[in-house]
């Protein structure tokens, strides 16, 4: 059970970082860059985490928790002005 929460979690991050990839290339805004490098460093302690949830699943789950927190995001610039929820989702902008 621990496991797949792990892996839901990697799949979060990966989405995640791939959102700010998609607008980072589509904008050329450093603060979507610098996040999509955040979401890389943390899908990569995600990783570790769902490897070592296998032999021990409270230090491999305490592995997911701090990826996630490395993947906080700072502020942004805006790029969404009127866009619907599933453009926003899938990281299509405005701009």
């Amino acid at each position: 059970m621990y496991e797949y929460i792990a892996m839901l979690a990697y799949v979060v991050v990966l989405f995640l970082t791939l959102r700010d990839i998609r607008i980072y290339k589509r904008t050329r805004f450093q603060s979507y860059r610098k996040g999509a490098i955040k979401g890389i460093l943390a899908s990569t302690i995600v990783l570790i985490g769902i490897v070592l949830t296998y032999m021990n699943p409270n230090f491999g789950l305490l592995m997911v928790l701090i990826a996630l927190f490395v993947n906080q995001k700072g502020s942004r610039e805006p790029v969404f002005k009127d866009a619907k929820m599933m453009d926003r989702l899938l990281g299509k902008t405005d701009i």
